[in-house]
């Protein structure tokens, strides 16, 4: 059963600059127009949803040239007020990394530059005592290795097989620290056993569910933060107890990207 939902810290960033200029996963057309005002109004959206559901919400300085800053989740891991920075796959987001470590160390933290690519929470999630790790497209097993060594948590390696959901938060998420909810589909046979064993009341999703990035999504125990398209999942998670609160991105699914990927949390 869910857990009550407890106030959570999370670091955004205004799509002051986003666009679609480049292709480096599937759902990215360079030249598809973007409506700008409404990823705008979308965006505010979610920092307004969050902020009445309890939880507090910073801003990173969004820079010229960098369409994806706002995707703040690739930018780090925080655990324990301990900070594992980026180092992107791609050359058009690498700068992108000493932006946001620009803004921790303002704000009083240390951050680890890691040694191989790794692309933050994107790759990266914590799920009660593990950190459940992605890799196949984008941040690689070494980067895993180092992730273990630094917080000192056991890091579970799960290989993402589809392009359509390159990162691991295109295919799961932890909906509390007992469960979490993933496209058994997005991952290999035998990361899927790993998985069913680790959680065996986790919820399912559809392929539909995830193409409408239904598992693009954040969690505070108890509300889940989750794209109105995602409506079947959505259905299920209410029967499980927790509440869905559908929130719109739909402008940022061109770029691959939703409500996770514009939501980093600051665990201290």
């Amino acid at each position: 059963m869910p857990t009550t939902s407890t106030p959570r810290r999370y670091l955004v960033c205004e799509p002051r600059h986003f666009a679609v200029q480049y292709a480096i996963n599937p759902w990215m057309r360079p030249g598809a127009p973007v409506d700008t005002t409404l990823a705008q109004h979308q965006w505010h959206t979610l920092v307004h949803t969050l902020r009445t559901h309890g939880h507090t919400v910073d801003s990173a300085e969004p820079l010229p040239g960098l369409p994806d800053m706002v995707f703040a989740a690739n930018s780090a891991l925080v655990l324990a007020g301990r900070v594992f920075g980026s180092l992107f796959h791609a050359p058009q987001r690498r700068p992108e990394s000493s932006a946001y470590e620009t803004w921790f160390t303002s704000a009083g933290f240390a951050v680890h530059r890691p040694e191989s690519v790794c692309e933050g929470e994107g790759d990266l999630v914590p799920a009660g005592r593990y950190v459940l790790a992605g890799t196949g497209f984008r941040t690689t097993p070494e980067a895993h290795r180092e992730v273990q060594e630094f917080f000192g948590v056991p890091v579970v390696g799960l290989r993402l097989v589809d392009p359509y959901f390159y990162h691991l938060d295109t295919a799961l998420f932890a909906l509390d620290e007992e469960n979490v909810a993933y496209y058994p589909d997005a991952f290999s046979s035998g990361s899927r056993e790993v998985l069913a064993r680790l959680f065996p009341d986790a919820v399912l999703a559809t392929r539909e569910d995830a193409l409408a990035f239904g598992l693009n999504s954040v969690s505070d125990g108890r509300h889940v933060f989750i794209s109105p398209r995602a409506a079947a999942l959505a259905g299920r998670l209410a029967r499980r107890g927790y509440v869905p609160v559908p929130v719109d991105l739909s402008e940022f699914h061109k770029a691959g990207g939703g409500i996770k990927c514009c939501t980093q949390e600051i665990r201290s």
